[in-house]
């Protein structure tokens, strides 16, 4: 099969490389677009009592997510089509963009090592609800 528009779920970590790696030898022989989804964790969660400095801690953490996805692209040396920032439930957002810009491949990471927290890790949501094809890659230490 022949995919046209990759979607990557990274996360603000060194193996994200490794996926959009994955991401580029898949779409670089079909010139395939990539996109890039990431989650932004939402400061409220740390602490409800800090109400007036959360703003900026929002907008801080806005900017973080941001130069993340910015050197993502840098070095993918390949043409990334859009990045997104999402806060929330990611697999809604992942199955939300894939309809909307006719993603037909999700590639995202796997930590997890025992066959337990494989079969309950987020991957399983996104595969579920995503409503395409998705490539799970391993990112343990080889």
């Amino acid at each position: 099969m022949t995919y046209t528009h990759l979607l990557v779920a990274v996360a603000p970590t060194p193996e994200s490389h490794k996926l959009v790696s994955k991401a580029v030898s898949i779409a670089r022989p079909v010139n395939a677009r990539i996109s890039l989804i990431t989650s932004a964790t939402d400061p409220e969660m740390y602490n409800q009592f800090a109400a007036p400095m959360l703003e900026n801690l929002r907008e801080l953490m806005q900017e973080e997510t941001r130069q993340f996805l910015d050197e993502l692209t840098a070095r993918a040396d390949y043409p990334i089509a859009n990045t997104h920032i999402a806060c929330g439930e990611l697999s809604e957002h992942i199955k939300d963009f894939c309809q909307k810009q006719q993603v037909d491949l999700v590639i995202c990471g796997n930590h997890n090592k025992s066959f337990f927290a494989r079969a309950t890790c987020s991957a399983k949501s996104v595969a579920g609800n995503s409503g395409v094809d998705v490539l799970l890659v391993s990112l343990q230490d080889e």
